[in-house]
């Protein structure tokens, strides 16, 4: 059986070394290239910080995250969810860091990688059209993906939108959110990496990517 969970983060910010945090998870999950509608994951998570000017990527107030858990109070189920599983994130490196950056604080020394194989779906889109834009919302029309539900920053309703993306990408087209035409399935494998492998360098997005994470809602 072959289970993708498509990932994505809301933060307070860009750079978890400025001390900025995660406020939202949100995953789908894929069994053998067929989305799921009963084992999604979502959880806001209250920062201990302002979510400051970052409001206005993902609408979320601070007075709306008050009482929510912390991070350290939803690891241990967030980590069983993803356990094993092969995660698709678009530009991997800033979820990766964001989310082994919360590990750390808590005292963890295993890393996200450690568990699960990793595909970055804007690397994927940069090798099959070199040049040009590769944010979500340029990858919805060129898939012909219905996204008008999206108004704002979402994990989870971007983690949805990912998915039918990336399923699109590698070939099968399927509608948002659900059933599918499944008559283009492609043939990619994807194999578990060895737990011997050297560890894997989390690179913090360059100032290009960060400009794209920044734009990644807006219409051209």
């Amino acid at each position: 059986m072959e289970r993708l969970i498509v990932l994505d983060t809301e933060t307070t910010g860009i750079e978890p070394s400025e001390g900025h945090r995660i406020i939202e998870i949100g995953c789908t999950e894929i069994i053998n290239r067929e989305i799921t509608k009963d084992n999604e994951y979502h959880q806001y998570i209250q920062p201990d910080r302002l979510v400051g000017d970052s409001e206005r990527i993902h609408g979320i107030k601070d007075t709306f995250l008050k009482g929510k858990p912390k991070f350290e109070e939803i690891a241990e189920e967030f980590l069983d969810y993803i356990e094993g599983a092969t995660l698709v994130i678009h530009n991997a490196p800033f979820d990766l860091g964001f989310l082994n950056h919360e590990l750390k604080l808590m005292g963890a020394e295993q890393r996200i990688e450690d568990n699960c194989t990793i595909i970055d779906s804007l690397e994927v889109s940069k090798k099959q059209r070199p040049g040009g834009m590769h944010n979500l919302d340029t990858l919805c029309r060129r898939f012909e993906i219905d996204a008008s539900e999206r108004t704002v920053h979402g994990a989870l309703l971007d983690a949805k939108i990912l998915a039918q993306v990336y399923l699109a990408m590698t070939g099968g087209q399927f509608n948002l959110f659900g059933e599918g035409d499944n008559t283009q399935k492609s043939s990619v494998s994807i194999s578990k990496v060895d737990s011997n492998r050297a560890q894997i360098k989390v690179i913090f997005a360059n100032e290009a990517e960060l400009k794209e994470h920044d734009t990644y809602f807006e219409h051209s």
